[in-house]
């Protein structure tokens, strides 16, 4: 049987093992069928990705309440990007699925993804076109009106600050305002559920709060955010939910407060995913 989904609410739920019936070759009719998701943005079944000899997802299942801002932490390696990706449909899984607001990012790629906003981890942008140009051409594709998208595009980068770099080419960019353009893509056509893969990274701490701003907004509104990322301050300060992931599983998810069972996020994730070493380094290190 597939692993128990996270479910919204209170509860935590705990992986402790790998489902049976997944492996690279396994067959659509192994993974056991999921609902229409009502009450859910996301829901993960059974998610599994192999390359090569190395497991890299290892039959993930989780569950996003629609509203919900929803973390997903794990250290480098754990399967956040790989998950992301799979969930966003950049990337084929060898088995399980993905359904954004009940619609199977797989078999209806179109439908499932005029609902999803996407900042990827890694992905090229058209870098040769400027932050003006490249946002107005994330808005065509998605059928927007010129007029409309033009309205868009302005306030778009008045909130993320990028007015005065409308006119410069992406490629010019630094790493922050790279960034930023890539969440105004993600944004232009308002879509129901965001999903960012380590948005804040280099982005300066200013416009990180200023994207904070904007993410709380969105989620009050009724919009659905899921954000992975390394800091655990962060999330915990921002998020409602959270999935804790190693080594391509999930090892426990649900609301903040649940996860971190009277603890800080970082020790909760610390204990659970270990590594920690106690010491205070090699005696040539201190100057004491």
């Amino acid at each position: 049987m597939p692993c128990s989904p996270a479910r919204a609410g209170d509860g935590v739920s705990v992986t402790d093992r790998v489902p049976p019936s997944l492996s690279a070759d396994a067959p659509e009719s192994a993974v056991a069928p999921v609902p229409p998701s009502a009450g859910f943005a996301l829901v993960l079944d059974g998610l599994y990705k192999r390359f090569g000899d190395k497991v890299a997802v290892d039959g993930i299942s989780l569950t996003v309440p629609t509203g919900s801002f929803y973390g997903l932490v794990g250290p480098n390696g754990a399967g956040k990007t790989t998950t992301l990706s799979m969930a966003t449909g950049l990337l084929l899984p060898d088995a399980g699925r993905a359904f954004v607001h009940g619609v199977d990012v797989w078999k209806d790629p179109v439908a499932a993804k005029a609902m999803l906003g996407n900042l990827a981890d890694g992905v090229k942008l058209f870098d040769r076109l400027t932050g003006e140009q490249l946002v107005t051409y994330h808005g065509l594709l998605f059928g927007l009106s010129h007029a409309e998208i033009a309205s868009r595009v302005r306030d778009l980068l008045a909130l993320l600050d990028m007015t005065d770099a409308a006119g410069t080419l992406v490629v010019d960019y630094s790493a922050g305002m790279t960034k930023k353009i890539a969440l105004a893509c993600a944004l232009v056509h308002a879509p129901r559920l965001l999903v960012l893969d380590e948005p804040f990274e280099s982005v300066d701490p200013v416009s990180a709060a200023n994207i904070q701003d904007i993410l709380a907004g969105y989620v009050r509104s009724g919009g659905t955010v899921i954000v992975s990322s390394h800091s655990m301050d962060l999330v915990q300060r921002m998020c409602d939910h959270v999935a804790i992931i190693a080594a391509g599983r999930v090892l426990v998810a649900g609301t903040v407060d649940a996860v971190r069972a009277g603890e800080s996020l970082q020790d909760r994730f610390v204990e659970l995913v270990g590594g920690r070493r106690h010491t205070e380094g090699p005696e040539w290190l201190r100057h004491s």
